[in-house]
């Protein structure tokens, strides 16, 4: 399918349409409703201290925008991890690059009375903490696979990495106080709406150098599709593009796991959607669409979490799943057809 093909470039207007709306909707839903009007207002005056201006430019836009980066960085990484491996099953996470961010923020939460020593939280210590564990996964990942020939044996080391951190988890868990527990717990479950404009900026940022970097890796990923072998036979430096994947999947993963805790289904479901919707194995196609489709489906589960029941929110984290799985499972058993 070419980039110039009709139905591509047709999909892809509905598409963006279709974001645009969300965008909309996403910003206009909460405890506060802000109509359209409201909104056209409020980018159009020029007063800068109303109740309304202040929810709309220090929470609900930064919070639309992070959905939007997590939505994009995560389907992104779940494309490559799926591509990489040739596995369905494959997510952002299959390295253990958010179990290690998981292990960084237990540790800092829970793990500090059972060292021995006070928990000190400031503004960018859980995302610090986070960071450290994920790189510390990697750089053992990315050791441990020098000396290894097979992209399975990578994966199992990944999952392996997963439970081991698990454990250490649950043995903290174990040890830890109610207070430790409940905060570790409100972390896991998600939230994109503690981001500040800086934290946004950063965010962008990295996720655009990451994206750039993709442009040039795109047809060895479409050669990986076919295996190893072939895409050696073609001229791909297997190594390099592996580190380029593996680099690029635990920047955005774990950027987005440190800033906004562990989101479940995006990154593993996003791009069987996306092959689903637009049929096609062309990187240089999947890859701005499954951002897109990413993005849609995030802003839509975070507009659904922030219909205020009860003056409470549903965790973004419980919400991707509930809604984002059965629609997966509907499309993939009415297409009857699997896509790697």
């Amino acid at each position: 399918m070419n980039l110039t093909n009709k139905s591509y470039r047709s999909q892809l207007i509905a598409f963006t349409v279709l974001f645009c709306i969300c965008v909309l909707l996403n910003l206009s839903v909460g405890s506060l409703s802000i109509s359209l009007a409201d909104f056209w207002n409020i980018i159009s005056s020029n007063e800068q201290n109303t109740n309304l201006n202040y929810i709309l430019f220090n929470y609900r836009m930064p919070k639309a925008i992070a959905s939007i980066l997590a939505g994009v960085g995560l389907g992104i990484s779940g494309l490559l991890m799926q591509t990489y491996f040739r596995n369905p099953l494959a997510g952002p996470f299959v390295l253990g690059i958010s179990s290690g961010a998981s292990l960084g923020v237990a540790v800092l939460i829970m793990g500090s009375s059972l060292l021995g020593f006070s928990t000190f939280i400031f503004n960018y210590s859980l995302p610090l903490a986070a960071s450290i564990g994920a790189l510390f996964v990697l750089t053992t990942v990315m050791i441990a696979s020098r000396n290894l020939k097979n992209t399975l044996s990578i994966l199992i080391i990944g999952l392996m990495f997963g439970s081991f951190t698990s454990a250490i988890i649950s043995v903290l868990s174990y040890f830890s106080s109610a207070n430790e527990l409940q905060q570790y717990i409100f972390w896991s479950l998600g939230s994109l709406g503690n981001l500040q404009w800086k934290e946004i900026y950063l965010l962008l940022a990295l996720e655009t150098i990451c994206l750039l970097f993709l442009i040039k890796i795109a047809k060895p990923l479409d050669a990986l599709l076919l295996g190893e072998n072939y895409a050696k036979s073609m001229g791909v430096n297997l190594k390099k593009t592996q580190t380029s994947i593996f680099i690029i999947t635990s920047v955005l993963t774990g950027c987005i796991t440190a800033f906004m805790g562990p989101i479940a289904f995006v990154g593993l479901a996003i791009p069987h959607l996306t092959k689903l919707i637009f049929k096609n194995a062309n990187h240089l196609v999947l890859m701005p669409a499954v951002g897109l489709i990413g993005a849609i489906v995030l802003l839509l589960c975070d507009t659904v979490s922030h219909i205020p029941i009860n003056h409470k929110h549903l965790p973004i984290n419980a919400t991707t799943s509930l809604l984002g799985a059965p629609v997966v499972i509907w499309l993939l058993v009415s297409k009857s057809r699997q896509f790697l």
